[in-house]
Parts: structure tokens; sequence; C-alpha cells
């Protein structure tokens, strides 16, 4: 027998994220979140509305999301109770804020600027996604349980940054899970993921089959276009 209960949050285990972003000064923000799912190239992150991120992305469109493995706990500790807005709402008092100008120095993570990228990425996490936004929507505004204002952001990911050490030895465009090992939010607690524990059935046909827009030529053509005739059933 299940008993009913009722959860003040729902971080039932989510990835933690650095999401960069770009401030008015030119530096770059920098703020852990784990409210984040993906499908396909597209991401859908969730923020306070009252943070820098929120703010930043508003005014600029833009962000790379820091992918953090287990190894860096410390430093996102570092990062959890810091906040790039000079003005710190009730909220975050009440949680113990503090106001940082420079997250970098004060969690002890090292600024990274790609060529062409106005925004640093986060150098000691292993994977980077450069992303602008595509969509802001006002998040559980009817939720009576939602205590704060929030938003739901719709990402398109532009470019995939990863080191090679986390890469498959015979695909160069694919992340090895065994090799990187994220960090996990899970009702407020940091934990990282164990050993494999079972080939998951969905693994057994090629990735490829998951990005028909890696095909070429005349397959390309037709893959597309079966696709499209078929995706007419379901509104798209």
């Amino acid at each position: 027998m299940k008993l009913n209960i009722e959860p003040s949050i729902m971080y039932f285990g989510t990835p933690v994220v650095l999401i960069s972003t770009l401030n008015e000064d030119g530096t770059t923000n920098i703020a852990p979140i784990s409210s984040i799912w993906w499908l396909g190239w597209s991401c859908m992150i969730g923020l306070d509305s009252t943070s820098k991120s929120t703010e930043n992305l508003k005014k600029n469109g833009q962000c790379v999301l820091n992918l953090a493995s287990g190894d860096l706990a410390n430093k996102v500790n570092n990062l959890a109770l810091l906040t790039g807005s000079k003005e710190i709402p009730i909220h975050k008092r009440l949680l113990g804020y503090k106001y940082s100008k420079d997250k970098f120095t004060d969690s002890g993570f090292t600024p990274n600027k790609r060529d062409s990228e106005s925004i640093n990425c986060v150098n000691e996490c292993k994977i980077q996604l450069t992303a602008i936004v595509k969509n802001i929507s006002e998040f559980a505004k009817n939720d009576a349980r939602m205590a704060i204002p929030a938003y739901a952001i719709e990402l398109q990911i532009t470019q995939v940054n990863a080191s090679p050490e986390i890469l498959l030895n015979d695909n160069k465009n694919k992340i090895d899970p065994n090799k990187w090992n994220p960090l996990i939010m899970n009702f407020r607690k940091l934990y990282s993921l164990s050993s494999e524990l079972n080939e998951s059935r969905l693994a057994i046909k090629s990735e490829d089959l998951y990005a028909p827009w890696k095909k070429k030529g005349i397959v390309r053509f037709l893959t597309n276009k079966v696709l499209k005739l078929s995706n007419k059933k379901y509104g798209h």
C-alpha cells in the first residue's frame, strides 16, 4: 500500500548543469540548475524569475550549459548559495544567498572562452552545450504550491563540445556513459551515478536512428519525406 504524501519539492533525480550567461558588463554569470531536460537538440529549463540567469537570458537570448560531473560536487556546492543579483529577493535571503560579483573566483571554477564566443564556459565541465533561447513562458502561474514566479525556457542547442577522454574509442560523436559520471540532484542532495546496471533495450539498435538529419543525399530526402507524412497525423 502506498501512502498519500505531499513533498515540498519534486527533485526525483535530475542532472546538475552550470548555466553560463552574459552579464550587462560583458562578464559571465554561472549558476547551478537542475530543472532541465532534453529532447533531440532542444532543451527545456526551469528558472526562478528573479535569478540573474533569467534576467540575462531575457536580455540577450544565449547561454552555455556546462554539464557537471561527480568530481565537481564540492565546487558546485561553493556556487549553490551565490547570486549574481545585487538586489537579493526575500526568499533567497531566507535561504542564505549572498551576492557575488565574480562567481568563478568565489567557487574555484576556471573560466574558458572559446573562439567567437562571448560567454565563458566552465573549463572543469567535460561537456558544454552552446544554446540560444527559442521561447520563454511563465510556468505554474496558477499553481498554489508554487511559492515564487518561474519561467520555462526553451533552448535550441547549436554546438556540443566534449572532452576527448569521455568519448567512445570508435565513435568520436558519441559520449561513453561509462567514462563520464554526471552529477545528479536528488531531493537537494548531490549524487553521482554508479556503474551500468544492465543494457537498455532501447540501446540495442544504432543511436543514429534518432538522427535522420545526419543522413545524406537521396536517403536524407526520402527519410525526411516519409517522416513529414507520418508526422502530419500528430499535428506536426
